[in-house]
Parts: structure tokens; sequence; C-alpha cells
């Protein structure tokens, strides 16, 4: 009943809100000239293929988020998570990806944060790229943390990942001789299968010190090399094919997880709503709508949707298939996610349940992967248990990597802007923006977090709510573009309040309880994010009273 509420509900989205919203509100127009086509250079301005610009824009903001975020929620009950994962994703996921895509597409393909310049004013982006700038530090240090401990813990996963980026190259030069896209993804994935299945017999391991560094600590360093060398490449190269074929691998997991659930009808063993808390456990409002970001809505979408997407759109109109049906794409994963570590397949009995989720921190990826696995390797004949651990320890480090990748191009993009924007040549040359980037990246995880190269985890407590307020600062910028045509914004409007006041007050939650324990880094970068999103409000509130009085002044005058 789970999964056909949430199927009904995702499904009720795509076929109806969806395409509501893209005809009555942005109306989107197919033969409006994207930037894809005005501005197209071969690197980064590329017309694509709406198939393979869904795959790429969704495991770019998939990331291991979807899993993480409801594993975790999940404490405080499965219906909670299961009410936001599912409404979110219709009125407010959807409504914001596909937004931050056309709004970047209707200026030049400029990030959510530049373009405010021309939507609100010149110190809201400076403000914008601020709050960017951080969010995008922290996803790209810890989700280097992901991937590294995945490959340390599960070594299986290790040649899958890499042969994934041998694929998708080959993929990618193909692509552009217009092979057959069906042919190649058929190809592409039964190759990747198969390096899953190969990988429970080739485990790779680094040696216990290198470099006088543990392996994490060394996987770190060569994950962000990779990013560095991803994020130069044109991205028909290996952004595009590799993000595609972890898309189409991620429907066959979905598939066989799916699939799973109506084999064997499982029992929930979770609680509804869960009485049984530890102390200190934090309240569920307004928590639990940061710790759910992607899988309901997040910030983090719309930097990828009008960073990269938005310069690959090749029609107006497929911002509603790339936009809105990945964010269905985030909510069926976060759906299965709950199911997976909410059954027996988790857990034996609510007893055992409340043993592995003792203390609210106690979910996460490694939830996900042991119900999944279990899951499959208990309803599909030939598939084994450990093979499927494997293929969904895999998933969830391609998705990281995925994120990677777009994160470390993302923030390219961010120190050329700004370059642009204070004239500072150096930073306008891509190589010399990579570095800084990347730099930076390894300055967090290695100055913060010493050998272990974790130091991302250090200011990772402040991503839910830095994420969720970005997120209603986006729909902020789309809302005043919407008045400023003259259209209706009430479709951005109320997500948009909904989101800036939850994560606010998480935000102001967790300033007081950085506080009382002593943490005055975060206290001082939790106070930034929140007078920022406060400065552009009033920016933006300004902005729309003048738009108010000139049309009054002019319906006067007539």
């Amino acid at each position: 009943m789970i999964i056909l509420f949430g199927v009904a509900g995702l499904a009720f989205g795509w076929f109806v809100y969806s395409r509501f919203i893209a005809e009555k509100i942005y109306q989107l127009d197919p033969d409006f000239q994207t930037p894809a086509h005005e501005l197209s250079d071969g690197v980064d301005y590329v017309p694509t293929n709406k198939y393979v610009l869904w795959g790429h824009h969704f495991t770019s903001v998939a990331g291991a988020a979807p899993i993480v975020g409801p594993a975790i929620a999940v404490y405080w009950g499965w219906l909670p998570a299961l009410l936001w994962v599912v409404f979110g994703t219709i009125f407010f996921a959807g409504v914001h990806d596909m937004g931050a895509l056309w709004a970047s597409t209707r200026n030049k393909g400029k990030s959510i944060g530049a373009l405010s310049e021309n939507v609100i004013g010149k110190r809201t982006r400076s403000l914008f790229l601020i709050v960017i700038f951080l969010l995008l530090l922290m996803v790209n240090a810890v989700f280097g943390v992901v991937i590294a401990n995945g490959f340390v813990g599960t070594p299986g996963s290790v040649f899958p990942a890499w042969m994934a980026i041998a694929v998708a190259l080959v993929i990618g030069q193909l692509l552009r001789r217009n092979y057959s896209l069906m042919l190649l993804t058929a190809a592409g994935v039964a190759i990747l299968y198969f390096s899953i299945w190969a990988g429970t017999f080739i485990e790779i391991s680094l040696p216990d010190s290198l470099f006088g560094l543990a392996p994490s600590a060394n996987w770190i360093i060569i994950l962000f090399i990779y990013a560095a060398i991803a994020s130069m490449l044109p991205v028909w190269v290996l952004l595009q094919p590799r993000d595609f074929i972890n898309g189409m691998q991620l429907i066959v997991g979905l598939i066989l997880l799916y699939g799973a659930v109506l084999l064997t009808m499982p029992d929930m063993v979770a609680p509804a709503f869960n009485t049984q808390t530890a102390e200190g456990t934090p309240s569920i409002f307004p928590l639990l709508f940061v710790t759910i970001a992607c899988g309901a809505i997040s910030g983090f979408h719309g930097i990828v949707a009008s960073g990269t997407s938005s310069k690959q759109l090749d029609k107006e109109t497929d911002a509603r298939f790339v936009g809105y049906l990945g964010a269905v794409g985030e909510g069926s994963l976060a759906l299965i996610t709950i199911v997976a570590v909410c059954t027996v397949a988790y857990a034996a009995s609510p007893d055992q349940w409340h043993t592995l989720y003792a203390e609210f921190s106690d979910g996460g990826a490694p939830a996900f992967v042991a119900g999944g696995a279990a899951l499959i390797g208990t309803s599909w004949p030939g598939i084994s248990e450990g093979f499927a651990q494997v293929l969904l320890a895999t998933m969830v480090a391609l998705f990281a990597g995925t994120t990677m990748d777009s994160g470390v191009r993302l923030q390219r993009y961010i120190i050329q802007e700004w370059g642009d924007i204070y004239g500072i040549k150096l930073f306008k040359s891509g190589l010399a923006a990579t570095i800084v980037a990347v730099v930076a990246c390894l300055l967090l995880a290695f100055g913060a977090g010493g050998s272990s190269g974790a130091g991302g985890m250090i200011i990772w407590p402040l991503f839910g709510a830095t994420n969720q307020i970005l997120a209603s600062l986006t729909l902020l910028v789309i809302t005043v573009m919407l008045i400023k045509m003259g259209r209706p914004s009430f479709y951005t409007l109320i997500p948009m309040i909904f989101v800036l006041i939850t994560s606010f007050l998480a935000g102001m939650l967790q300033l007081v309880s950085f506080y009382n324990e002593g943490n005055y880094l975060l206290v001082f970068l939790d106070f930034v994010v929140l007078v920022v999103s406060v400065l552009v409000m009033l920016e933006a509130a300004s902005v729309v009273s003048k738009l108010k009085k000139d049309r009054a002044a002019s319906e006067s005058a007539s």
C-alpha cells in the first residue's frame, strides 16, 4: 500500500501537475532559442538529447542524498517521511527543479546566483554566490569521504565504479558518431552489470599506508584528481554519457527493488510514528524537512539545473522532462529507501528494528544497502544477496561520484563568475578556476580533518539547513521573475514560504546547538547563512514593492 500510494502520487505529479505548471505558469516555448544553441561552444554549451540530459541531471542531483536522508528520517517514523517525500516531490521539488532550468535558460544559462542580479539586484548576486560556494564545498568534500569509505568498506565496488568511466568514454565518442542511443544504452548497462558481477571476485584495496596516509585518504586524493580532469573535459566526452549510463543503471536497480517488494510483500516492522526515541533526539519539526532534502526538495538541484543542465537543454520544453521527471526519479528512490529500511528485509521484528535504530543517526546508506540487498536477494531467482549488496554499494558510489563531477565543474563556474564580476583575470581561466576549486576542497578535507581527509564532515551539519535555505532563495528568484512577467506566482510562492520557514527555524535551532557545544566555527558559518538569507529576502521584498508601485502608478495614469 505504501508503494502504491507513493507511485500514484508521483504519477499524478508527472502526468497532471507538471503539465499544468509547464504550460500555464512557466509557459515553456518549443521555439525559444536555448543557450545551448545560442552560445554553443562544444564544451559546456552543448545541445543534448533530452533522454541523455535527463540521465546527467538526475544522477548529478541524486548523489547519495535521496538514500541517506530518508534512511535517517524514518527514525521519527515511516509515515512523516513518506508524506514529505511524496508531496514534497509533487508540489515542491518538481516545480523548483523545472523552474530553475527555465529561469536559467531564459537568462543565457547563468547560474541561479548570477541570474539573481538580473531579477533582484547586484547585492543579491554576491550574497547568493557565497551560499552556493559554501554548499558546493560541503558537498564535494563530504561526497569524497562517502565514496572513499564505500571503496574501503566494499572493495568489490571499486572495479565497477571505475569501469563505468571507461564505458562512458567509449559511449560519448560513439554518440558523437550518431550510433543508436538505444543500442549503446543496452550495451553500456550490460557491460556495467557484468563489471558489478566481476567486482564480487575482483576486490581492489589500497595498501594500509601509502605516502603516510590511510586508504580512505588516498582515495579522496585520487577522486579529486579525477574530478578535476572530468570537470574540464567537454560535457559530451564523459559527464553526459557517464551520468546517462548511471541513470539507466538506477532504473534497473529500481525495477529490481520495486519488483522485490511486489514479489515478497514484506511486512513493515518500523512504526508509523516512533514513540521510543532516545533522549536528545532532535524535534521532528522542523528538522524532518531539512533531513530529507533530495527526494523532496533540495537547493543543490537548483545549482545543477542552472549550472550545467540549462547549458545543454535542446528545447525549452525539455525542461519539464529533465527537471520535473528528474525530481520524480529522486522521489521514487527515496520512496523505496523508506521501504527497504523499514521492513523485515532489514530487521526481523520491531524489537530488532529499534535495536538497529537506537539513535537518530543510526540509519543511512549502510541501512539501505543491507535492507535493499536482502529484499533483492530473497525475491529474485539467481541473484544472491552478496551480488545485490555490491550492486547497491556500487550504485551509491556511482551516484556520489557523478555529483562530485558536477560539483567541481559547478565550483569552477562560480569561480569564473567571480572572475567576471570582480575583474580577476586568473579566475577567468578554466584551468585556474578548477585548480582553485579542488584546492579549496582538499584544504577543507585535510586542513580541518588532518590525515584522514574527513574535514568536510566538520561543517556537514550545516548542509541540511543551508541546502534548504538555498532552495527557498531559488524559488524566490523564480517567483520574482513570474511577478515581473505578470504570471501567477502562487505555485512557487507558497512552497518558497514553507521551505524558508522550516529551514530558517532549523538553522536557528542548530545555531543554539552549535553554541552550546562550543563549536564556534559552525556558529559563525550558520550565522552567515542565516543573515544572507534575510538580506536576500529583504532585497526581493523591495523589488516586488517597487514593481507594485510602478504598476499602480501606470494604471492610475492610464
